[in-house]
């Protein structure tokens, strides 16, 4: 999970708002900036001020785009947060689940430049797997990267189709 004083220097030091966070988890507060223009953004972060800051939720919105995305630890931290799923009007959040991917976002979406809207997923193959499919990657002519994708994309569509 970033830190907050990673959340902190992507914003900028801008501080918009500030207020108690009201969930069922007690004692955590919110922090907001806003670049003050509807077609910018806005970033959020939730933290426990009584645990060394410990950073529980961060959101990105990118209002020109009609994209939200949020990064939690509250799984990790044994904690059930409950948000909604829905940032504003029809836009619902997209949940990241690596550091890294909401990090090259929200510092996209802040300087005004263009990103991937692809949602990077974690995956660890053994050494032995990942020579395998190396070489299957190999032998269709295409990057391991893009083997990966094409496996995701189609595990989602069998999903999809098995929940029918």
């Amino acid at each position: 999970m970033i830190t907050f004083k990673q959340w902190m220097q992507l914003v900028d030091y801008r501080i918009t708002e500030g207020s108690d966070w009201y969930c069922n988890v007690p004692g955590l507060y919110s922090l907001t900036s806003w670049d003050g223009d509807q077609d910018g953004y806005s970033s959020n972060i939730v933290f426990d001020p009584r645990d060394n800051q410990r950073v529980y939720l961060v959101e990105i919105c990118d209002y020109k785009n009609s994209h939200a995305y949020r990064l939690t630890d509250s799984k990790e931290a044994g904690v059930a947060i409950e948000t909604d799923q829905q940032a504003w009007d029809d836009v619902n959040y997209i949940d990241l689940d690596v550091d890294e991917d909401f990090i090259e976002k929200a510092q996209a979406i802040i300087a005004g430049e263009t990103y991937d809207t692809r949602v990077k997923i974690p995956v660890e193959f053994s050494d032995e797997e990942l020579l395998k499919y190396m070489k299957m990657a190999h032998d269709q002519d295409i990057t391991f990267n893009q083997l990966v994708e094409r496996a995701v994309k189609e595990a989602v569509k069998q999903h999809q189709e098995d929940s029918k």
